[in-house]
């Protein structure tokens, strides 16, 4: 099976693959009666190697269904990309992280699913975010993005890399309810694999007619003065670091392809988490730096991201900048409370953690970050989404001390921020999994984009230089959505 440019390709099953299908999905149906409970039926297949996973599911997203791209091009062509959804688990409030991943491990356990041994070496995987707040994205323009949503995708494309050969593989996916057939589960897998095609990702427009107009949900100022009565609560006592945010809005001519969006944030931002996600008819893109955690097995994968400056295309001044960022007093501090909110919390369910003592300069298209990889080995197993909901809020998008800070955020920003600063990513039945924090994020809503930036406030900082920070940050997509 090969794809040519727009060329509807043929995944259908081999008759081995189709048996395997067949007699997966009676089995489920079979549990399902016994239990009374949906039961989650699954087939991986290897693909060729040059699919294009983001590609495929781009092309082939039915109108208003969910969907899913996740990337991260420098790590071997890393990538995750889902369509459709047989189940979706959703909950709201503090306990939100712990609801989702005791049903997602309810669900994965009783699935019918490849072992280690069998081809394929895949599984069922649930995608999708947290909102930063425990009740985040009730405003309208988050409809769609619940406070926390794990989807489960009917389609599932992977792409990894190993010893230094790409392998792309395919996972479908079905839920059997007691009442469902064989026939009719298996009808719809096939329905959706007719529907799979691979021609490239669609370009933006380089010359659109119309113009665009860029305003601020909240005046600059607003920003200004939120940044001057956190330093004052600082300087008090009662915070070491608080993270005020913004939104700009864009209003373009005509609708904006978010495919196309991530086509380009792919290609200008290699070292990132680049994603798209898809809820009705608003999609969630994003380049971001920050890992908040990769687990594999008992191993623990994270970084201290915090204190951040500009780029120059001169190179003598580009190295000035980094070295200025290095050797800056407010923004090491920045970083230091992050990076120690983040060792005392692994702490607490590792055998050991490993940070550097000093951090290390992330250098970025637009923007260089000071950042410290920070791993550890758990003492006992603890799955991904909830590894991602003890890690969360840290200090790097919320603040220290924690609760007082997060009692402070919204008042002071006077927006919801909705997923954006929250846990993106994915999880599978084994627990592993990886998850971002949404930056350099953009939701989009046919003809409008919504930016966000934000910035770590410390005792040290000045309102208009931190005014000037966010406007560095949101060069990373303002300059796409606005030609």
């Amino acid at each position: 099976m090969t794809l040519r440019g727009g060329e509807r390709s043929s995944f259908t099953l081999t008759e081995s693959d189709r048996e395997r299908l067949r007699a997966r999905l009676d089995l489920a149906l079979q549990r399902a009666r016994r239990s009374g409970r949906p039961t989650l039926a699954t087939i991986t297949r290897a693909l060729p190697a040059e699919v294009d996973p983001a590609a495929v599911v781009c092309a082939s997203r039915r109108a208003d269904e969910s969907w899913f791209v996740f990337e991260q091009p420098d790590r071997g062509g890393a990538a995750l990309a889902c369509l459709g959804q047989v189940v979706c688990l959703e909950d709201s409030g503090p306990d939100r992280f712990a609801t989702v991943a005791d049903r997602w491990r309810s669900l994965s356990a009783r699935s019918v699913s490849d072992s280690p041994g069998e081809p394929g070496g895949g599984g069922p995987v649930a995608v999708g975010g947290f909102a930063f707040a425990p009740g985040g994205g009730a405003s309208p323009a988050w409809s769609g993005f619940e406070p926390a949503s794990l989807v489960v995708p009917q389609v599932a494309l992977v792409r990894e890399e190993h010893e230094g050969e790409r392998h792309v593989r395919l996972t479908l996916a079905a839920l059997a309810q007691p009442d469902d057939t064989t026939e009719d589960l298996l009808g719809e897998l096939d329905r959706r694999l007719g529907e799979l095609a691979g021609p490239p990702l669609p370009l933006l427009d380089p010359a659109p007619t119309g113009r665009f107009q860029v305003s601020s949900g909240m005046p600059p100022e607003h920003f200004e003065a939120a940044v001057g009565r956190a330093t004052e609560t600082i300087r008090a006592g009662k915070l070491q670091k608080i993270v005020l945010a913004r939104e700009v809005q864009v209003h373009a001519p005509s609708a904006y392809d978010p495919a196309a969006v991530f086509g380009v944030l792919r290609d200008a931002f290699p070292s990132c988490f680049v994603f798209c996600i898809g809820r009705g008819d608003a999609t969630l893109v994003a380049a971001s730096p920050e890992l908040l955690v990769r687990r594999e097995g008992q191993r623990v994968s994270t970084i201290a991201l915090a204190g951040s400056t500009r780029r120059s295309a001169d190179p003598a001044v580009d190295a000035h900048l980094g070295e200025q960022l290095m050797r800056d007093e407010s923004y090491r501090e920045e970083h230091a409370i992050v990076a120690r909110r983040i060792e005392r919390t692994l702490n607490r369910y590792a055998i050991w953690v490993a940070t550097p003592q000093e951090p290390t300069l992330v250098q970025m298209a637009n923007i260089q970050h000071l950042a410290t990889p920070i791993r550890a080995q758990l003492a006992a197993p603890v799955e991904a989404i909830e590894l991602a909901g003890l890690m969360h809020p840290t200090p790097a998008v919320g603040g220290e001390p924690s609760e007082a800070a997060l009692a402070l955020i919204p008042a002071l920003e006077g927006l919801d921020r909705g997923w954006y600063t929250g846990p993106v990513g994915w999880t599978d039945a084994a627990g592993d999994g990886e998850f971002c924090v949404a930056l350099r994020c953009a939701l989009l809503r046919g003809n409008v984009a919504r930016c966000y930036a934000g910035n770590g406030i410390v005792r040290g900082s000045k309102p208009a230089a931190e005014l000037a920070e966010t406007e560095v940050k949101l060069q990373a997509l303002l300059p796409l959505l606005t030609s």
